[in-house]
């Protein structure tokens, strides 16, 4: 597992990389607000836990998250302004 502290904006996220296999990475972005997650985590599962919350797919770094868009949101997420296809960097601004 490998945690990455990321800076955006002078705000600093956890990035979170665990190495399931030869071809798979699980990946998670913190912030104090909010997460972004890759398809491997359940976004129904956010959802219930009023969690603000996105899931970005095609990724296998930190990094592809970072150059990445929004494919599924949270209801909480939605209400602090984050939409479908919007740029991950963005997103981490409403969730710093």
């Amino acid at each position: 597992m490998t945690e990455k502290e990321i800076k955006v904006n002078g705000k600093t996220f956890k990035g979170i990389e665990l190495e399931l296999c030869d071809n798979s990475n699980l990946l998670v972005i913190t912030g104090k607000k909010g997460y972004i997650m890759c398809g491997y985590l359940n976004i129904n599962t956010a959802q219930k836990r009023n969690d603000a919350a996105c899931i970005v797919t095609g990724v296998k770094t930190i990094e592809d998250i970072l150059n990445s868009k929004v494919v599924a949101l949270t209801a909480a997420a939605q209400e602090m302004g984050v939409t479908m296809n919007m740029d991950v960097m963005k997103v981490l601004e409403i969730f710093a």
